[in-house]
């Protein structure tokens, strides 16, 4: 929080949502559907693609952002299986896009200390978007900072998929099929994800009350935050107020809050179970 409270002028509107925000309680993954880009372009009678363009500064300011506020990773939902039914003229606009800002942005990543990565079925994707794909990420595999997932060519059904069948692989390579066993543990290292956290928030732009196959089994227990804003228009502003409504919620992991439940309740409720069992 110090870098981003030191970016902010007197003045600026921003500035009293940062300092509301308790430093000690950052969400340290935060995960992104940003959905709206098609309508944001409908809403100006211009181009869907003029919408993805636009989207690209929200993008950028967001991952500027969630590093100078102190957030450890952040997983954008960039394009899933499903964007392949999308006209062919469309698609191929987002992959001239994806390598038009990834060529653009590595200087700023690297200045920043922002690692990239990124997730899903990636031997599917273009040869020349892999590539540079793949060039961007070599380049800032030592960075220390800010980790960001690019989740493209990404579903939550095929990750799990992918997962199961890779443990099975590897059981059948060494020789342990027949007494292969799987815990959570072990299906989570076989994910996309291994190694990163689990998404304390998820933020959905436009709207939309679904997760659209994003990080099924990662999302468990995220904090869910829904805004009407379009993705083009999705602000630090707008940023800062999901992570101040997620520092509101009382997360229990299917639990009970803290004070929820005490010895004295505790014996209450006993007495009363035994009432009603006696009564039967």
């Amino acid at each position: 929080m110090k870098d981003l409270l030191e970016s902010l002028q007197p003045g600026d509107p921003d500035l009293d949502l940062a300092h509301a925000i308790d430093p000690q309680r950052l969400p340290s993954h935060i995960a992104i559907i940003m959905d709206g880009n098609g309508r944001w372009a409908n809403r100006r009678s211009l181009p869907r693609v003029a919408g993805h363009s636009a989207g690209v500064g929200s993008v950028r300011s967001t991952v500027e952002a969630c590093a100078r506020i102190g957030i450890k990773a952040l997983t954008l939902y960039a394009f899933s299986v499903e964007n392949w039914k999308r006209p062919r003229a469309e698609v191929e606009t987002l992959w001239r896009l994806l390598r038009f800002y990834l060529k653009k942005e590595l200087p700023e990543l690297q200045r920043n200390d922002i690692r990239l990565k990124a997730i899903g079925r990636l031997d599917a994707l273009p040869p020349q978007v892999r590539a540079e794909l793949q060039s961007v990420i070599d380049a800032t595999a030592q960075n220390r900072g800010l980790l960001v997932n690019l989740a493209i060519n990404y579903g939550g059904r095929s990750e799990i998929l992918d997962a199961v069948n890779s443990i099975i692989e590897k059981a059948r390579r060494e020789g342990r099929l027949e007494s292969l066993s799987v815990d959570e543990k072990t299906f989570a290292n076989g994910l996309y994800t291994a190694g990163t956290p689990d998404p304390d928030l998820l933020i959905r732009t436009s709207g939309e009350m679904r997760i659209s196959n994003f990080l099924l089994w990662q999302i468990a227990y995220s904090e869910l935050y829904v805004t009407e804003t379009l993705w083009p228009d999705f602000s630090r502003r707008e940023l800062l107020m999901a992570i101040l409504d997620f520092q509101k919620r009382d997360r229990r992991y299917g639990g009970l809050s803290n004070g929820a439940y005490n010895g004295a309740s505790a014996h209450r409720e006993a007495h009363l179970v035994e009432a009603v069992v006696t009564s039967q």
